[in-house]
């Protein structure tokens, strides 16, 4: 099986992060979101990852070669920001047999482990949802089969979300239809999304089954990546027992790097600070310093810090990118 990656979109929603980095690279929990997404795949069949790539798309290739380079990859740059299904299309020469698409977007959990031998045509990783008038859904029969996907809707009607993962078993089909959508100018809102590839495939005659995943957590956003530190934090990635401060108080649950120094602060709850921070003199709660950046002399509530930052002086909530320095007078 090979897993298909698409990644290339500008990150405008996360900015001034993603003015410097990718999206999939902003630290949640102390991991990179892609981080987070490739370690639920470790223990699948994979064959070879394939990554499609765009702004800043070194940096996915150099964080992958480094942290996951036991697996064959291939990296196919999208320039063009046109759509889903032709960010795929790209890749068609390294792609066949089965496939799993995921979106970096996501962070889930679910067991994959049916994956490994399962008979299934299609499977369409789905979520329950409030509102689905965001997201693309899927309609369903009785037996659990798709019987239309749509992109968007504009009503509450079908409220079963496809998170943005997909399993694929005859690649050969889906590129077709992809081919048939684009040939046709088949749309949604000005852009190629793979759920109407999909529709091409359903109507042709392939049995899309749905896969209901226990958690779907958005990394999207500012406050979406903070309520996904949060939860990662509950749910394993809380190492304040190990952390040893200097007249400081840690409170459980955060993920604090073993090279960050800290000096009289209090840190937590549901704070990450990465590697070789340098605080000093703060109280922080819920919030993500990134590695290299020094805080001192603040309140931090509800904010996001990037790498190599400087933040001195009062009480704030701030959303600060990379290699910025600010001072309160």
């Amino acid at each position: 099986m090979k897993v298909i990656i698409p990644l290339a979109g500008f990150g405008t929603r996360l900015r001034p992060h993603t003015y410097s980095r990718p999206k999939p690279l902003i630290n949640v929990a102390g991991k990179p979101v892609l981080g987070h997404l490739l370690d639920k795949l470790q223990d699948l069949p994979i064959d070879e990852y394939i990554f499609i790539v765009g702004y800043l798309g070194d940096q996915i290739e150099a964080y992958v070669r480094e942290n996951y380079g036991d697996k064959p990859s291939r990296y196919f740059e999208q320039k063009e920001l046109n759509g889903q299904s032709p960010a795929i299309y790209l890749a068609k020469e390294a792609i066949e047999g089965p496939v799993l698409i995921l979106f970096v977007d996501t962070i889930f959990e679910t067991d994959l482990g049916f994956l490994a031998d399962t008979d299934a045509e299609a499977v369409a990783f789905v979520k329950e949802v409030e509102d689905p008038r965001r997201f693309g859904v899927a309609a369903v029969n009785e037996e659990g089969i798709v019987t239309h996907f749509v992109e968007k809707p504009d009503s509450m009607e079908n409220r079963l979300a496809v998170i943005g993962m997909y399993y694929i078993r005859d690649s050969a089909a889906m590129l077709d239809a992809i081919e048939t959508q684009m040939r046709e100018d088949r749309q949604t809102k000005g852009e190629y999304y793979l759920a109407d590839a999909f529709q091409i495939m359903v109507d042709r005659g392939t049995k899309f089954r749905v896969a209901e995943v226990d958690e779907w957590l958005d990394a999207g956003t500012a406050d979406a990546v903070l309520e996904t530190n949060r939860l990662l934090l509950k749910r394993g990635r809380d190492n304040a027992h190990d952390v040893q401060a200097d007249g400081s108080v840690i409170i459980s649950p955060v993920y604090i790097d073993p090279s960050a120094r800290i000096t009289n602060s209090v840190i937590g709850p549901y704070v990450t600070l990465g590697a070789d921070c340098v605080v000093e003199n703060c109280v922080i709660r819920d919030s993500i310093i990134d590695s290299d950046s020094v805080v001192k002399n603040a309140l931090l509530e509800h904010s996001l810090v990037g790498r190599h930052a400087v933040l001195e002086g009062q009480f704030r909530t701030v959303n600060v990118g990379d290699s910025t320095s600010i001072r309160y007078a």
